[in-house]
């Protein structure tokens, strides 16, 4: 699966994409129909510590899956992001089942 990373204002490090590709290749486990995967990363401006947005989108048949969530890090946001899209992938393969 391609996994697209890209941030809005900045530039990201490399270690940060691995880390996104990483855990975002990971749902290939529970649903290897994913054909893709877009992730944006943005700063929310204000003095808020909880500023860090990640954004995912994964494309699969039928449908595409999103999930958006901020946190202190780009990290935690990420691990919260790939955690909701599991249970969004559980659900679209529990209907996909259904309707076969």
């Amino acid at each position: 699966m391609k996994v697209k990373v890209s941030a809005i204002h900045f530039t990201v490090d490399k270690k940060l994409v691995q880390f996104i590709e990483e855990k975002v290749g990971k749902l290939e486990t529970f649903y290897d129909k994913i054909i893709s995967a877009e992730a944006i990363l943005k700063i929310e401006e204000g003095a808020d510590k909880e500023n860090k947005i990640v954004e995912i989108k994964l494309n699969v048949p039928g449908k595409d899956l999103f999930a958006k969530k901020t946190a202190k890090s780009f990290e935690a946001a990420t691990d919260t992001v790939v955690e909701a899209l599991r249970r969004q992938i559980r659900k679209h393969k529990t209907k996909e089942m259904a309707s076969a």
